[in-house]
């Protein structure tokens, strides 16, 4: 080969390694790509919705977010496995479906049956107070006057036997504090009865506490992250407690993260993580998320079994938690 063939030769393989990935991956994508949300309309749909759309802008074709709720967020991934593994179904990976449901036996999948994208959101935890509440001065001594006055207190997670609720359970038995969760079908009626001292304490969203910071007291943030502590403005956390309360990482609090069939072209694959990360690095992005009460979680793809295989194992403790203190209640 002499010199004039070689020079337009590598003239053509420099010009390949510089088209973009998407025309590498044979054009892909060509048209919608749907984002399958497991719950129905709200902030969490919105903060999805965020994120679609910024990487819609990276990706060049338009991600709705497809709300389908159903069975605790099973049903939204029984319909996306069902979908082709062609990369245009991304599956919307709420702790619940994804986990939770699975630990319970009702599901029959597990979170290694799912490629991941990239950790989309927290939404962190708390219990606490009305504002002004000044019958104890931490969460420590709440869980201390509750172990000496068994049944006495009265607490709200929303309905029972949620996330949250199984999170508070595992909290109280670390102290032996044994007290009833009441139920509410609306959450604004359980802050009403919070703010009003019908409930001596209950479950806070970080949502109702950025849009009413002076309308609680925050005893505890249930998390050890940063960012879940910052959402509640550094109130003290599990990280700030004399004992372990076998809490750590995703496990005590609501995240996502986005997923795709085991299947998928490893060429899409790369093309929709790299838009995934390129949109959560926007700081636009992670404001509007923010003013809604979710965190990006900063974890890539390939920190994915790392963060969430522990999930269940702590699950199924805070399950064996609830049937505790169903148990010492009889007992009152």
């Amino acid at each position: 080969m002499n010199r004039n063939t070689i020079i337009p030769a590598l003239a053509t393989i420099a010009a390949a390694a510089v088209v973009p990935l998407t025309a590498q991956a044979e054009d892909f994508p060509q048209r919608t790509i749907e984002l399958i949300f497991p719950w129905g309309p709200g902030n969490a749909m919105s903060s999805s919705q965020i994120l679609a759309d910024a990487m819609s802008d990276e990706i060049g074709v338009s991600i709705p977010v497809i709300s389908t709720p159903g069975a605790s967020g099973t049903k939204a991934f029984l319909i996306a496995m069902n979908k082709p593994a062609d990369g245009y179904t991304i599956i919307d990976g709420y702790v619940a479906p994804l986990v939770l449901q699975p630990v319970l036996g009702k599901a029959d999948w597990n979170y290694n049956d799912f490629v991941p994208l990239h950790a989309a959101f927290s939404n962190a935890f708390a219990l606490g107070t009305a504002a002004g509440n000044d019958r104890w001065a931490s969460f420590e001594d709440m869980m201390h006057y509750c172990a000496e006055h068994p049944g006495e207190l009265r607490y709200t997670t929303g309905s029972r036997n949620n996330l949250p609720h199984m999170v508070t359970a595992k909290a109280l038995q670390s102290y032996n504090c044994v007290a009833q969760n009441i139920p509410y079908t609306a959450n604004a009626d359980a802050m009403s009865d919070l703010k009003n001292g019908v409930l001596d304490f209950g479950f806070i969203n970080v949502g109702d506490f950025q849009q009413n910071p002076k309308d609680y007291n925050i005893l505890i943030v249930l998390s050890e992250l940063p960012e879940s502590v910052a959402a509640f403005g550094g109130a003290p956390s599990i990280a700030d407690l004399d004992i372990d309360l076998g809490l750590s990482g995703l496990a005590p609090l609501g995240w996502n993260w986005w997923l795709v069939h085991k299947d998928t072209p490893p060429d899409r694959l790369e093309i929709l993580r790299r838009a995934m990360k390129a949109a959560i690095e926007r700081p636009e992005v992670q404001a509007k998320a923010e003013s809604l009460g979710f965190s990006f979680l900063k974890w890539d793809w390939d920190k994915y079994d790392e963060i969430v295989s522990p999930v269940a194992d702590q699950l199924e403790a805070m399950g064996n938690a609830l049937k505790w203190e169903e148990e010492q209640l009889a007992k009152q």
